[in-house]
């Protein structure tokens, strides 16, 4: 009898199992803008390739390391499986975090309103002209592919600029604002010439989103 009721459950384990399993696949999320609503800041083609091919290529990354970290018992490759899973794991969140970060101009885009985050930035920066300036340095400054940001330091309660290499996502600050550095975010439109696509990313980023990233963190 137990036999016959252990093999009567298998089919609806399965299905669990694989409901489970389809539910954890990542998807690439939809722009909340159109291709074309960042320009001339941010052109659509790049965009579009931005998007589609490179955010694309991540979410697959991860949905395959995912899914050959699940089918192994083996220490061995799953040890082996740590570095795609950083890698493509941070592209996605990076990516998923940047897009909300931007804005198009008609939609306040590039505007930083009065108020608790604008506050905190004179505060720990001198001026919104500092931080930016700041943060612009030390982007730019990345050898190689990496991310700059505005990140909340819980430990002293104070925003820094942080930079982090590769697509490792920020861990040690909550982001507030990220920008992409890796030369397929910027190079079909401003080349080799990095602080121009920093200067005119100020123009659409969404300083909304950030204001509620910042008070989201106060409260963490």
């Amino acid at each position: 009898m137990l036999a016959i009721a252990r093999t009567a459950l298998r089919p609806a384990l399965s299905r669990r199992f694989a409901a489970r399993a389809a539910a954890s696949i990542h998807t690439l999320p939809p722009l909340p803008y159109a291709y074309d609503a960042l320009e001339p800041h941010i052109s659509e083609e790049i965009m579009k390739l931005h998007h589609t091919k490179h955010h694309q290529a991540y979410v697959n990354g991860l949905n395959a390391a995912e899914e050959a970290y699940a089918k192994t018992s083996s220490t061995k490759e799953q040890i082996a499986l740590q570095s795609a899973l950083k890698f493509n794991g941070g592209g996605h969140i990076n990516h998923s975090l940047f897009w909300k970060n931007l804005a198009p101009a008609s939609e306040d885009g590039g505007k930083l309103a009065d108020g608790a985050l604008k506050k905190a930035i004179e505060r720990d920066f001198g001026s919104v002209d500092a931080f930016k300036k700041e943060f612009n340095t030390k982007t730019a400054a990345i050898q190689g592919s990496g991310w700059g940001w505005l990140g909340y330091n819980h430990a002293n309660g104070k925003l820094e600029v942080v930079t982090t290499p590769n697509q490792d996502p920020l861990i040690s600050h909550t982001p507030i604002i990220g920008v992409d550095i890796w030369e397929h975010a910027f190079y079909l439109q401003y080349k080799n010439v990095k602080p121009d696509y920093l200067n005119a990313i100020w123009n659409v980023i969404n300083f909304k989103e950030a204001e509620k990233r910042f008070a989201d963190a106060q409260k963490n």
